[in-house]
């Protein structure tokens, strides 16, 4: 099954690949002839994962899915949340990123936090929403030259490795879009 992944994220669509495996063929934006910038207005996860989903069926008319993730840390209130990908601001930085909530959590003793991640899908013009959670906390440094994002800071619950620091097979067996991604799968596999 060939469906496009809504992203420009070459790191994501390798992690979502792996995740599905090769029963499906996944597809990038640029693939499509998508170059623009996918809309992402709402304030929340869900509002943006299907507004980038609804765009690309609209304007492509091709079966997608688009994901949006937020980590959202306890003691910020939830933040960085829907903001995650810009939280210092533009242009996008993980390294400025990660400073600033490192900067943000100094003294706090409560580094609780947790990733989320919805996917939205839009196959043959019915919407679908997966979601996946992976619980954890913040570490006071950062650790690990994988993953992307947050990844270096984030030690998932019972693990003693940040996301940096698991290989991908690792990470996807545990991780908030690893799940979204098998409940996705289940779902496909449910057409075969």
């Amino acid at each position: 099954m060939k469906i496009c992944f809504a992203t420009n994220n070459p790191k994501k669509l390798e992690e979502v690949q792996a995740a599905l495996g090769q029963e499906f063929e996944i597809v990038s934006l640029k693939e499509i002839g998508c170059e623009e910038e996918l809309p992402e207005t709402g304030d929340t996860l869900e509002h943006n994962a299907f507004e980038k989903a609804r765009y690309v069926y609209e304007n492509y008319q091709v079966s997608c899915f688009a994901d949006d993730t937020g980590l959202e840390v306890e003691a910020l209130n939830g933040a960085p949340g829907v903001y995650s990908g810009r939280y210092a601001g533009e242009p996008r930085s993980d390294a400025r990123n990660v400073e600033l909530l490192l900067e943000n959590l100094k003294g706090k003793v409560n580094r609780k936090a947790q990733f989320k991640t919805v996917i939205a899908l839009i196959l043959s013009g019915r919407e679908h929403q997966f979601v996946g959670i992976a619980k954890g906390e913040i570490t006071l440094q950062k650790s690990g030259e994988g993953g992307f994002g947050y990844d270096p800071v984030f030690l998932p619950e019972g693990r003693n490795r940040t996301f940096a620091e698991l290989s991908m097979e690792e990470k996807n067996a545990i991780s908030h879009r690893g799940k979204a991604v098998r409940k996705l799968v289940d779902y496909l596999n449910s057409f075969r």
